[in-house]
């Protein structure tokens, strides 16, 4: 009766689960502000040292890179901003944190420039998540955001140039994979065929049957187009439809091609997608909510929720990057293993509005 019958009713059981023991551990454990500063520190040092390792591997023969941007992209948003986050309540109760934000502004650039080579996506993630955070904080911290014309245009060009630069980077190297004109050149020549596809084919609870990859065994939804990693469902033994080997290039005509939201109103119907996008609403008005709650107190004096708050800032503002960039850039940054952080971060941010009520 419990056991998953697809995909999509195994990400709902897995995502259950995980919100149920996140929740647990939230009302077990502690998490003073000096606790959460020090294992963002080192969440975020061991993700960048990943990052750096896979990049290495790209540009290193007889090694097989790993592309550790999509399961590890959105966890390392969570982490920088919550490391930013501690340091910025450090100030606000009168701590010195100067060593801290000198720390962070090295670990944004690092990250950055490694996952940046690796993915064009994971750049677009990580300064989305940046920015998300730092408006979050200036309305925390009831601070100005200096968001100017000439701020803006100075990061838009910022970023076009580093988008040349691995264009030639990846011409005088001769390494096609961090060329930015091929990801782009291929969308634009699969992409049509592939929306045509989504479009003509997708119902309210399904997708057409026999309309897939799968043929006849279609089930017409759930067809593994969105799953959990891969690794996981066959450590189970379950029989889901799985693309994998040879057969990832059938798949990646949504997941690799398509924005999000197609590949789970293709999946799910757009009952399906209807659902996703009200979770998020959800998600996001709590984590706002309590983000006011934790704010009245820490100006009343409290120093209780100090730890709480950071973490909250990191999870919602990894969890919105991931929402937009998933839903309307690329579905793959919270598909497979990518669909597991982003079931944490939901756990992440879900799990303060219980902790909240029961300490008031």
């Amino acid at each position: 009766m419990f056991i998953a019958q697809n995909n999509l009713q195994l990400i709902l059981e897995v995502a259950f689960i995980i919100h149920i023991v996140v929740l647990l551990l939230f009302n077990i454990i502690a998490l003073p502000l000096s606790m959460v500063l020090f294992l963002g520190i080192v969440l975020t040092v061991l993700i960048g040292s990943l990052l750096l390792v896979d990049v290495a591997f790209l540009f290193l023969p007889l090694l097989s890179h790993h592309e550790f941007t999509h399961p590890f992209g959105s966890l390392a948003v969570f982490a920088w901003v919550t490391i930013a986050a501690a340091a910025n309540l450090l100030t606000e109760v009168g701590i010195k944190s100067t060593s801290i934000k000198t720390l962070t502004i090295i670990l944004f650039f690092i990250i950055a420039v490694a996952g940046g080579l690796m993915h064009r996506s994971f750049l677009i993630l990580w300064f989305l998540g940046w920015a998300l955070g730092y408006l979050i904080m200036s309305k925390s911290f009831k601070r100005s955001t200096n968001i100017t014309s000439k701020s803006i245009i100075g990061w838009t060009l910022a970023g076009g140039l580093g988008f040349v630069i691995m264009e030639l980077l990846s011409r005088f190297l001769d390494k096609p994979i961090i060329s930015p004109l091929l990801r782009v050149s291929r969308i634009e020549h699969y992409s049509i065929s592939s929306l045509k596809m989504v479009i003509q084919n997708t119902a309210l609870w399904r997708h057409v049957q026999g309309s897939c990859y799968w043929g006849v065994e279609c089930l017409g939804g759930a067809d593994g187009y969105i799953t959990l990693p891969m690794s996981l469902i066959q450590s189970f033994g379950l029989p889901y439809h799985l693309f994998y080997g040879v057969l990832v290039n059938r798949k990646d005509e949504i997941d690799y091609m398509l924005p999000g939201i197609f590949a789970v109103a293709f999946d799910a119907g757009y009952a399906g997608i209807i659902f996703l996008l009200s979770w998020i609403m959800i998600v996001s008005c709590t984590g706002f909510y309590v983000l006011r709650k934790y704010r009245s107190k820490r100006k009343s004096g409290s120093k209780m929720y100090l730890g709480k708050e950071a973490l909250l800032i990191g999870a919602l503002s990894a969890f919105l990057a991931q929402s937009i960039i998933g839903l309307f850039v690329f579905n793959r940054s919270f598909n497979g293993s990518a669909m597991l952080a982003y079931i944490v971060l939901s756990a992440l941010v879900m799990a303060h509005i219980a902790t909240l009520k029961r300490s008031i």
